[in-house]
């Protein structure tokens, strides 16, 4: 059995309704033909490449100069053959930070521009697993706009959106601040500015979404105002931690008896869920053994936290604690 991406859907986690959502409903019930990951990647990543190579930005606009720049200032222009780019813009391509993703076995090129210049690097950045609160527009790279948050932010776990935000939303910081106004909005100070060019593999692949044809590449400008650290099964450890293997996702183990996913004690749950991590028959929440609230710490005779070892059964509190 291959690594796979842990699904919310299994795990019976909420979705939303918005599009960047992975699981946005698609009233089509044809039967989809699923093509090969690799093949589609490398047709996806030539189209992005050839419209960040024709596409140009105002960057002047991001430069520092701008004390509060947002995502609804970024302008794209398509670069129309013999014109010549106008001062104060750059092709995106020469701006454009390439990461490179694993995903369902495949290797990705995801592309974005930073673009706050004075943002604080001592401002929290979200996990892949973290709640994010942001403003954004998603848009195809004709130009048209899929879907956008409305009626304030946007705050949601970043689990239950499309890989791509899970990838990219962690790269940038918050705002160093905010302030409450009388209406019950918020004007956030200096957070981060970005817009993301996803392949399709990374966004909504071989079903697509509402307005979103299957195998479609598209993007998303964004700010990333909050984050808010989620314990999913709360149990006292923050999800990011849950992490074992450290790849940037929720991952089965590969075969019975092999523990390289997420799931130590190879339950078919991954820590992230699982209330018994090491499945010793005591919670973990109780294998906090100082009650500093944080089981991460308590370290067993072996070396490892005591929440990860099932020779380590002590409990923290006189209860019963056997699932």
């Amino acid at each position: 059995m291959k690594l796979m991406k842990i699904s919310l859907f299994v795990l019976g986690l909420a979705t939303c309704v918005l599009s960047c959502n992975k699981d946005d409903d698609n009233d089509d019930d044809s039967t989809y033909e699923v093509r090969d990951r690799t093949e589609q990647q490398a047709e996806d990543d030539q189209i992005l490449l050839d419209y960040l190579e024709t596409h140009y930005y105002n960057a002047s606009d991001f430069d520092g100069s701008n004390p509060d720049p947002k995502s609804e200032d970024v302008v794209i222009t398509e670069l129309q053959e013999g014109d010549v780019l106008p001062v104060g813009h750059k092709l995106i391509i020469d701006d454009v930070i390439t990461k490179d993703v694993n995903f369902a076995d495949t290797d990705y090129k995801i592309y974005y521009l930073d673009l706050n210049k004075n943002v604080d690097p001592n401002s929290s950045s979200p996990y892949f697993c973290d709640n994010a609160v942001t403003n954004y527009t998603g848009f195809t790279l004709d130009g048209s706009v899929f879907d956008r948050s409305t009626n304030g932010a946007f705050n949601q776990d970043l689990l239950n959106l499309i890989t791509a935000w899970q990838k990219v939303i962690p790269e940038f910081h918050t705002a160093e601040t905010f302030n409450e106004n009388a209406d019950g909005t918020s004007n956030y100070v200096n957070h981060g500015v970005g817009v993301m060019f996803v392949p399709s593999g990374l966004g909504y692949y071989a079903v697509g979404s509402t307005n979103i044809p299957a195998y479609t590449c598209i993007a998303f400008s964004f700010d990333l105002l909050q984050m808010f650290e989620n314990d999913h099964d709360g149990d006292g450890v923050p999800s990011h931690l849950e992490d074992i293997n450290g790849d940037g996702q929720f991952t089965y183990n590969s075969a019975v008896d092999v523990f390289d996913g997420d799931d130590t004690d190879g339950d078919g749950i991954v820590n992230a869920y699982d209330g018994d991590d090491d499945g010793d028959g005591v919670p973990t929440i109780y294998e906090d053994i100082d009650g500093d609230g944080d089981p991460t710490n308590d370290i067993g005779k072996n070396g490892i936290p005591k929440f990860l070892d099932p020779e380590e059964t002590e409990a923290n509190y006189d209860v019963d604690t056997t699932l």
